[in-house]
Parts: C-alpha cells; sequence; structure tokens
C-alpha cells in the first residue's frame, strides 16, 4: 500500500538549501555555519525541537510498556498497572509469535520518531523498540582512526553486525530475554554494559539497514518505509551530529557527500519497493500512522489466548506426577495444617505456623539440588568423606505478592541466596494472569531457581513465572517450584507444560472452587495485610479505583515475627 501526499513535497527556504549537497569547499562550509547560527536558525526551529546545551543523546533501544496510569515512578523504573497477558498456551509454549514491524528510511529521516508515535497511538503494554544503531560492528584500530577523521562508511551494510541483529530479534519474537549492546557514537565503539530487553508483544525494530538483508525481511511482519525530503534529512543530521555526538559542521558535510548521500542511493532507497507501506512526510502523515495502528490492533486480537480457562478443563482424573514432592505428612505437619486451615485461628497464629511449615518446606526442597562427594579435614586431623553443593549458585524467586513471605525462611537455611521478584496479577476482567513487573539477578540462568508462591490452584500464574524463567534461559530442570499449599489441578497443570520442574509442597488438595480458590484450602494472610497496604497505596498519591499487590518496589519489606507483620 502506497500512501502519496496530494501536493509535492515542498522544499526548504533558498538559504537552507546552502546546507546541501553543493556545500564542497572550506568557504561554503563556513558561510553555512554562519548562516545557521543566524538567519536559518528560524526555519530550523520549525523543523526540530529546540535543542539545549545540555541535551543528552536519544536513546534508541528500548523497552516500553504503555499504559494508564503508571503505579510509581522511581529514578530507575516505571512500574505500570497494565500487564502482559499471557502470550503461551496451556502446554507452556509459545503459540503465536510477537508482531514484529521494521521501520526503514534514510539517515535522520524520522523513523525513532514514527516509532515512537505508533507505539502511543496503540496503548497496548509491553512493547519492544529495538534500533539497529545499537549493532553497529566492532572497530578495529584502522577503522577507529579513519572514523575519527570521518573517513569510514556507517551507512554501508557492511558496517552492521546482521549476524546478531537476526538472532537477537528471533529470540525477541520468541519470548525470549536478549542482551542488547549500548553502542557510543563519540567514541564510536561499543560501551561495556549491554541493556536487557523482555516482554514483547510488539516489536517495532528501525534502522537505515531495516530492509537490507532476506533473512532479516522474512522476521519481519510489516514493513514501513519513512519518506522524507533530503534537505530535511540533512538539516536533521547536522543538528543532531553537532549537539548530540560532538562533530563538527565540515566533518558532518564531509561525512554526507562522501558515504551518506551515496550510501542512501545505492542501498537504501532502492528498498522501499519492499515495504509494505510508504509513509511520505514522516511523523507528519498522521493518517498513514492511523492505518498502521488499525492493522497492528487486528493482529493483536488474532493473538489473544484464554489460559485459565484451559487449565481448568483439562489434566483431570490423572495420577500426580512424579516430579511431585509432598512434605511427609508427621503428625506435627498435619497439626500445624489443622492450625491454618482453621477460619477460627487469628492471624498472628496463622503466620507463626505458616512460617514454620515454610521453613520445613525449604529444607525439604534443598535435599533436591545436585551433592557431590567431598573430603575435607577435621580439626582432629582426621578426614571426613562428605557432600557438598555441586551448583554454581542458589537464587529464590518469589511470586508477588504472597510469594514474598518464604523469602525470610530461604534467607534463614541459605546463606547470601540472591532473590528476584515477579509480579503477576489476575485481570478482573479476563480473568487471565498478567506480567506486570519482573527484577532478576543477572546471570540467574546458571543458577539453580527456587520459586516461590504461598498457593498454587490452577497453576496459571505459576505457569507464568515459569515461562519468565526459562525466556532467560534458565534450564528447567533446574526450577523448583515451592508452594505451602497446592490444588491438583495446578500440580498437573504445570507438570504437563513443564514436566522437568521439580514440584515441592507441604499439601495438596483436591478441588478449586468457581472463584479457582483450593477446597477445603487455607487461611491468606496477604489478604488479612490489604487493608493497611491500601491506606499506604493511597497515602502515596495511587488511584483508588487500582491498586497494586505489595511488593519490595512499592511497600517497604515487611517483617514476619510472633507479633505478626510489621513495618521495616
Amino acid at each position: 500500500m502506497m500512501l502519496r501526499p496530494p501536493w509535492p513535497a515542498c522544499s526548504l527556504l533558498p538559504d537552507l538549501c546552502l546546507v546541501s549537497w553543493h556545500l564542497h569547499t572550506r568557504l561554503c562550509i563556513r558561510a553555512s555555519q554562519n548562516r545557521l547560527s543566524s538567519s536559518n536558525a528560524e526555519s530550523l526551529d520549525r523543523l526540530l525541537p529546540p535543542v539545549g546545551t545540555g541535551h543528552s543523546p536519544r536513546k534508541r533501544t528500548t523497552s516500553q510498556c504503555k499504559s494508564e496510569p503508571p503505579l510509581l515512578r522511581t529514578s530507575k523504573r516505571t512500574i505500570y498497572t497494565a500487564g502482559r497477558p499471557p502470550w503461551y498456551n496451556e502446554h507452556g509454549t509459545q503459540s503465536k509469535e510477537a508482531f514484529a514491524i521494521g521501520l526503514g528510511g534514510g539517515s535522520a529521516s524520522g523513523k525513532t520518531t514514527v516509532a515512537r508515535m505508533i507505539i502511543e497511538a496503540l496503548d497496548v503494554p509491553w512493547v519492544v523498540l529495538l534500533s539497529m544503531d545499537s549493532f553497529y560492528k566492532v572497530l578495529t584500530e584502522q577503522q577507529q582512526e579513519q572514523a575519527a577523521h570521518n573517513n569510514f562508511n556507517f551507512d554501508h551494510p557492511d558496517a552492521f553486525d546482521f549476524d546478531l541483529i537476526i538472532s537477537t530479534l528471533k529470540k525477541l519474537k520468541q519470548g525470549k530475554s536478549v542482551k542488547v549492546p549500548v553502542y557510543d557514537f563519540t567514541t564510536h565503539s561499543r560501551k561495556r554494559d549491554w541493556k536487557t530487553l523482555y516482554g514483547a508483544n510488539v516489536i517495532i525494530f528501525e534502522g537505515i539497514m531495516a530492509f537490507a538483508d532476506k533473512t532479516l525481511l522474512e522476521l519481519l511482519d510489516m514493513k514501513i518505509f519513512v519518506d522524507t525530503d533530503s534537505d530535511i534529512r540533512l538539516v536533521r543530521r547536522l543538528r543532531r551530529d553537532i549537539s548530540e555526538r560532538g562533530r563538527d559542521i565540515e566533518g558532518v558535510i564531509k561525512q554526507y557527500n562522501k558515504f551518506v548521500k551515496p550510501s542512501f542511493d545505492q542501498y537504501i532507497q532502492p528498498t522501499m519497493r519492499l515495504a509494505d507501506i510508504v509513509v511520505p512526510r514522516g511523523s507528519g502523515n498522521t493518517v498513514a500512522i492511523d492505518l498502521i495502528v488499525q492493522h497492528v490492533h487486528s493482529q493483536l486480537e488474532e493473538r489473544e489466548l484464554s489460559v485459565r480457562a484451559a487449565l481448568a478443563s483439562a489434566h483431570q482424573c490423572h495420577p500426580l506426577p512424579q516430579t511431585l514432592s509432598v512434605l511427609k505428612s508427621t503428625p506435627q505437619v498435619r497439626g500445624m495444617h489443622t492450625i491454618i486451615r482453621d477460619k477460627e485461628t487469628s492471624r498472628d497464629e496463622f503466620i507463626f505456623y505458616s512460617k514454620r511449615l515454610m521453613r520445613l518446606l525449604i529444607e525439604h526442597a534443598l535435599s533436591f539440588l545436585p551433592f557431590q562427594d567431598c573430603v575435607v579435614r577435621t580439626p582432629q586431623g582426621q578426614d571426613y568423606a562428605g557432600k557438598c553443593y555441586a551448583g554454581k549458585q542458589i537464587t529464590g524467586v518469589s511470586i508477588l505478592r504472597a510469594g514474598e513471605t518464604m523469602e525470610p525462611a530461604l534467607r534463614a537455611v541459605c546463606k547470601d541466596v540472591r532473590i528476584g521478584t515477579i509480579l503477576i496479577q489476575t485481570n478482573q476482567l479476563t480473568g487471565e494472569p498478567e506480567l506486570h513487573y519482573l527484577r532478576l539477578p543477572k546471570d540467574i540462568s546458571d543458577d539453580h531457581v527456587i520459586l516461590m508462591d504461598c498457593t498454587v490452584s490452577t497453576g496459571a500464574a505459576a505457569m507464568m513465572a515459569v515461562r519468565v524463567l526459562l525466556d532467560h534461559d534458565v534450564p528447567e530442570d533446574k526450577i523448583f517450584l515451592l508452594s505451602l499449599l497446592m490444588a491438583e489441578m495446578g500440580v498437573h497443570s504445570v507438570a504437563y507444560a513443564f514436566p522437568r520442574v521439580r514440584i515441592i509442597t507441604t499439601a495438596v488438595d483436591k478441588r478449586v472452587n468457581d472463584l479457582f480458590r483450593i477446597i477445603p484450602g487455607i487461611g491468606e494472610a496477604a489478604q488479612a495485610l490489604q487493608p493497611c497496604m491500601r491506606a499506604r497505596w493511597v497515602a502515596l498519591g495511587g488511584p483508588t479505583t487500582h491498586w497494586p499487590a505489595f511488593s519490595r518496589e512499592l511497600w517497604r519489606p515487611l517483617l514476619w515475627d510472633r507479633r505478626g507483620p510489621r513495618w521495616q
């Protein structure tokens, strides 16, 4: 589909045209620099937003979640009300890949601006913006010297790491977590720290060579070419490279004439014929952007899944799986279950005996970790043949909100254990679990992960949490799902979808009612805390129509003891 304006693209004023392809001599360069700082300033300001002296470079590769309103903004992160619905089926596998949009066009044509306008108009959570600028190849010393003198062609296909681009886009489409390099345009090199992206319902990939590779083209579900007048692109590039990348006007124009314009004519403009949609005038063409958004919405509707209903009707009347381990029902354990199941039990008693059961559960779970033979020397000078942990380290991950109450028990028995959190809540309209927030330790893929939730009924939230860990490359057989109480439905759901995940609990109940509560079930400590949690949420300025479950990001951690919960 080709969208063309009903009138020809308007040319810039004559003084702006001086800053065009005909600036070959030093005299013209100096003259154009003077014009840019005086008579052209007014025209430039009409084309571009004002650039302050302290303007920082744009962050081109981002992971965004658009919703209203954000729960809490901090200096490091924003937690949103809108969650990510299931991106997998009842088998635990991804049923449909994320929708990938490719945005191509010349340098400074407004691709990033168009991408952000699409994100804003889509108004859906979990949109990833992936910029091709992050994937420039690492330069050799000779190439670094050439780049310092504006003699290296960054607008050539060979300047990009297409293998890394393709592998990254494939993993994002499969729902995996990826690490993206961060490129420093000032030094022409990759920074040491890489950015992690995860959770893409929609992927927007933008770059000048977005359509230059056949394999890359096959990964894109929609291809958009942003067609902007060459004079406008030159002016934008001048302002960007001078203000954001520390270049001088002479070097910018030299690079433009020598590399940018010839590469556009040879490599970029011919790819316009590969686009599904051509957007003239870039961000000014709101009609084209509206049509794009309508098409993406229709594609997302086809990708909607209903997982909880499928779980409720599946895997019934099957024997309990071998991966399930139930804490031995000794008189002590059964006595504690009697107390926490009794509706007359006070909150203090419930917390105290729940804490004891959690400690026993954690101790029982640790026996399933791999151990190897080792020999130590005792103080008496004798050798002792014992066992030692055979893994790298142990990480605990809480499924908020109730899973966080199991953290003290884990810390009590595992020295220096790392803790991650996953916030999953049920959508009251659809009944489906939604992922709102996660914070996982670095290099978690090398650890044995203890996934904690107080109760598991249908298994929908537990499945989502396991899927998140798998997307972060944690091996399935290194995941241990721990719960104080589980329903048979939840056990079957998790075991059927992830047969190598070890499931450990203190008891398994038979039924789940129409509200997906375990029958006969136990009390709910988190429910008892809701009045004070709501009061604190309102005190923070949160909307009364939507308030979140507590997490370390929103609430000060709770200390659990025999006197009940108290604020730290």
